[in-house]
């Protein structure tokens, strides 16, 4: 059973008699390599150094250039989606996306390489805002938890996974391989949606007032991620970046532009998830800041042992992302969902007490409890914000939910390393780091709990011939 209405765009009712699930893998697929993109890179900043001679203060923007785009053109991007047909949309992307990776592979100098993560990550802001909708108009409303389990699944793995994957990339083909093996997974991806989708509406340049919204959310996302970074250090300079990001942000609300975001969470039944997803992923980034901090300088692990036991946080989101997305269209999303983020809160509860005599095994159980309980909760909160959106907002839905994550993400962090500081990061300052994750994810059932689905809508068998007529035609427009 569902608790969600079915709010699709008019063309997921073109094909409702099969659910296409090599899209969803498809597309999934995408996410997976555009969530790997965001953290590969670390495990070669140090040969990147080496190789192009610079410091590190400058290597760290091989990093930032990436995460900025994704940030800031998060909500332009989605709002811009929703006026486009799905596979030009898809083959745009894709396209730009491979292109970048082979620029930054190809990169002479450190400036030539800042730049094409720029614009790779441009293009991989489009792409998470619109595989959550390419995803939902895939399949059936009965099958949309499950399809979001795969989605909601492989991205988080992805992140996680990418220092991993890029240290055997490094090793073996050296640090451009990162980014030219971007290039065949593209292609993949391209074939099966040029196969899969209608052609759709053709694109459209942005107007200006688009690219308005674009430079000053961008500009308010970097000036609060500074901020972030700079608030356990002396000096205002992190207050004067807080309050310029907080007034573009202000100033962007007011903005007509905004109306579509505004209207999205007003609507039934999308505060919740929204607010869900963002205290979750913060919790995940404290507690994935902290954590190799505490087995290097606590239990004494080399780097590369303290890599291997934080992937049992991602393995056991694998093994029950899917599951979430079953059990959520047979028993129900929210509760689903809540289950998930209970679980994900007893799981960090039960890192607390960060014990120098801790074993290997003591950690490793502990994540891998909280991995299945954040794998439970990632689909059918995604599921609820997607089947909640108004028909005409998916990919807004896409991009919304991909900022929150997004920015808890980015917030998890600074967070941690200022409850740290303020302990002058003594090892009580990482318990209380954990401390607040777990309060995080605790909130995050609260979120949940309160969450009320809109009324129910006609099951799809029940539309007449005329949605479906009318939605050829409005695809075909």
């Amino acid at each position: 059973m569902t608790d969600g209405i079915d709010r699709m765009s008019p063309e997921a009712h073109v094909d409702r008699q099969r659910d296409r699930w090599w899209l969803v893998a498809a597309v999934g697929l995408a996410v997976f390599m555009a969530s790997v993109d965001m953290s590969i890179v670390a495990v070669a900043l140090p040969v990147i150094e080496g190789d192009f001679e610079i410091t590190t203060s400058m290597t760290e923007w091989v990093l930032l250039a990436y995460l900025l785009p994704l940030a800031g053109l998060a909500l332009p991007s989605g709002r811009w989606l929703d006026t486009v047909g799905h596979r030009p949309a898809l083959v745009f992307s894709l396209s730009g996306f491979a292109l970048a990776s082979v620029a930054a592979g190809l990169a002479p100098g450190l400036a030539w390489l800042i730049a094409a993560r720029l614009v790779q990550g441009t293009f991989g802001a489009l792409l998470f805002s619109l595989v959550p909708a390419l995803a939902t108009t895939a399949v059936r409303a009965q099958a949309r938890g499950r399809a979001m389990g795969l989605i909601t699944t492989l991205g988080p793995v992805g992140l996680i996974s990418g220092p991993v994957l890029g240290g055997l990339i490094v090793d073996g083909f050296g640090w451009p391989g990162i980014f030219f093996v971007n290039v065949p997974v593209s292609a993949l991806v391209l074939a099966a949606g040029l196969r899969m989708l209608p052609p759709g509406a053709p694109l459209r340049a942005p107007d200006r007032s688009w690219c308005a919204e674009a430079l000053l959310l961008s500009v308010a996302v970097a000036s609060v991620l500074l901020a972030l970074t700079l608030t356990a250090s002396d000096g205002p300079a992190w207050m004067t970046l807080a309050l310029l990001g907080a007034l573009l942000l202000g100033l962007w609300l007011r903005m007509p532009t905004s109306a579509a975001v505004r209207r999205l969470l007003r609507s039934p039944g999308e505060s919740g998830p929204h607010l869900a997803l963002t205290l979750a992923a913060t919790a995940i980034g404290t507690v994935f800041f902290i954590t190799p901090y505490f087995l290097q300088r606590s239990l004494g692990m080399s780097a590369s042992a303290a890599g291997v036991t934080i992937l049992a946080f991602p393995v056991g989101m694998a093994l029950t992302g899917l599951i979430g997305g079953f059990l959520g269209d047979w028993w129900g999303r929210r509760r689903t969902a809540a289950l998930g983020a209970a679980l994900f809160t007893v799981g960090l509860a039960l890192v607390l007490p960060m014990d120098g005599a801790w074993g290997l095994g003591d950690l490793v159980w502990r994540l891998f409890l909280a991995g299945c309980g954040n794998g439970l909760f990632n689909a059918p909160n995604m599921a609820i914000a997607m089947t909640s959106a108004p028909r005409a907002l998916l990919a807004t839905t896409g991009a919304s939910t991909s900022l929150a994550r997004q920015a808890g993400f980015a917030l998890g962090p600074a967070l941690a390393t200022l409850t740290w500081a303020l302990s002058s990061y003594r090892p009580e300052g990482m318990r209380a780091a954990v401390i607040v994750a777990t309060a995080l994810s605790a909130a995050s059932v609260v979120a949940l709990a309160r969450t009320r689905a809109p009324g129910a809508e006609p099951e799809e068998s029940e539309l007449s011939a005329a949605t479906v007529n009318d939605a050829t035609t409005t695809e075909r427009r």
